[in-house]
């Protein structure tokens, strides 16, 4: 395979910006306070049958890892989830009303850590969930794993309880990197439970990996990912270290020193995929690889891939109701999120039954906007003629401010762009979120100071 064009350093200079991830557009900055239950409400189709995706959102953890930005509350006491559940059903009660017309076809728990339920905890959760929604008899359910402390009985339970994909956070194998981010686990024992899923039936298996994290070196992150393509998973979530200590109070236990440079950062990203690729891993946007197999690796091939909080999915754009604290709904034409702070949550609950605290109702500039930078992180290119007649516009005249940006890109050999696409070169794909930035409405020095360096 011919090496990787690399980004010189007057391009990381150029390019390298604060900028979002994109889960969502606008993002969640944009949310507005001023947004309450009545326009959630109102963005919702009481007619519809489509199906419908759960989110369910559960914050705690045994133990704090530095580098981590989920919202988490890190507790011993297992009690403290009963309560939480207490109020989830409260929520699950309202919400499963509203939408009783609409089956569910997918159930993703993340966090935090959702394997911090205890098994009945765990059980009395989903037995919910079946009572009051109408769950589809092939419902894709997926979890976000903790593989410290996870035994196989627990994981025997999981997918007992219908469980099919599982997702474990690796992070990194490295000791030297575990201990800088608070994060020590055991190799075999990761293995093993790998090795369970597979006895079980599991279909899907990711592993999640960070690069820029402290201690981090080209030549010990290499290893990682030996070990990694070794265990064979199907699909890996590698994702770039966002430090923001301003932000995440426990990031600031990290040593500045000990982060990479942007050089090498962009090294370990950038040898990581050509391990990845050499392995046969299908580089799925920005920060996912999965098996050519793989329903990502279909659904990208065939312009079918879409993108949402949850990351990377096959699924149509369905809606997405998000349950518990700080959870993300995605409506209609709306975003809806819940109290970030665990009291409020609580407080919003039982006062009205609902937990919604910002949100935004997306215009018709949100969504042609929302459409083009979709399409660029999940396929590197972007057919124009496509966008033109999804909205009935002129490309060109629309974007106009836009393609003389993306003009410029062109001429530092980051995308091509012709009367009917724009494709993003291998050279621009590391600074696929810089590009996406163009089309981004809402962008303002301000805003971008919020969120962390692409690279």
């Amino acid at each position: 395979m011919p090496a990787a064009p690399t980004l010189n350093q007057y391009l990381l200079n150029k390019y390298n910006k604060n900028g979002p991830r994109y889960t969502s557009y606008p993002t969640a900055l944009e949310f507005k306070e001023s947004y309450r239950e009545n326009d959630f409400i109102n963005a919702m189709d009481l007619t519809s049958t489509q199906k419908l995706s759960l989110y369910i959102h559960i914050p705690f953890c045994h133990k704090l890892c530095y580098y981590c930005g989920c919202n988490k509350i890190v507790t011993r006491h297992n009690a403290k989830a009963d309560e939480y559940i207490d109020y989830l059903e409260r929520e699950i009660d309202l919400r499963s009303q509203q939408f009783s017309k609409r089956s569910i076809s997918h159930i993703h728990l993340g966090g935090g850590t959702p394997t911090f339920l205890t098994e009945n905890q765990m059980q009395r959760l989903i037995d919910k969930l079946n009572l009051a929604f109408t769950i589809d008899a092939n419902v894709e359910m997926s979890i976000e794993i903790d593989p410290r402390g996870v035994s196989l009985e627990q994981l025997d339970h999981l997918f007992s309880l219908g469980f099919s994909r599982m997702s474990i956070g690796v992070q990194d194998f490295n000791f030297e990197v575990q201990q800088a981010i608070n994060r020590v686990q055991d190799e075999q024992h990761i293995r093993t439970l790998i090795k369970h899923c597979r006895k079980l039936g599991v279909s899907t298996i990711n592993l999640d990996l960070v690069y820029g994290l402290p201690k981090q070196t080209q030549s010990n992150f290499l290893s990682t990912l030996s070990k990694v393509i070794d265990i064979d998973p199907d699909r890996i979530s590698l994702f770039s270290y966002a430090h923001l200590p301003t932000r995440f109070a426990s990031q600031r236990k990290i040593n500045d020193h000990d982060l990479p440079d942007v050089q090498t950062k962009l090294a370990l990203q950038q040898s990581a995929n050509s391990a990845l690729h050499l392995a046969g891993y299908q580089h799925i946007g920005m920060d996912h690889f999965a098996k050519p197999e793989d329903e990502l690796s279909i659904a990208q091939r065939e312009g079918k891939l879409h993108r949402n909080f949850q990351g990377y999915t096959t699924g149509k754009d369905l809606d997405v109701l998000g349950l518990g604290v700080s959870s993300i709904s995605q409506v209609g034409h709306s975003f809806a999120q819940n109290h970030k702070v665990l009291v409020r949550y609580y407080q919003a609950i039982s006062s009205q039954g609902n937990a919604v605290t910002k949100g935004i109702n997306i215009s018709r500039d949100d969504c042609i906007r929302g459409h083009v930078i979709k399409r660029l992180l999940c396929n590197f290119q972007l057919s124009i003629t496509e966008i033109e007649s999804t909205y009935m516009i002129n490309f060109s005249d629309y974007f106009a401010a836009e393609l003389i940006q993306a003009q410029r890109m062109a001429e530092d050999d980051l995308l091509i762009l012709s009367n009917n696409r724009l494709k993003v070169l291998p050279l621009g794909r590391p600074l696929i979120r810089s590009i996406c930035m163009l089309f981004d409405n809402y962008q303002s020095i301000n805003t971008q100071k919020q969120f962390s360096r692409i690279i």
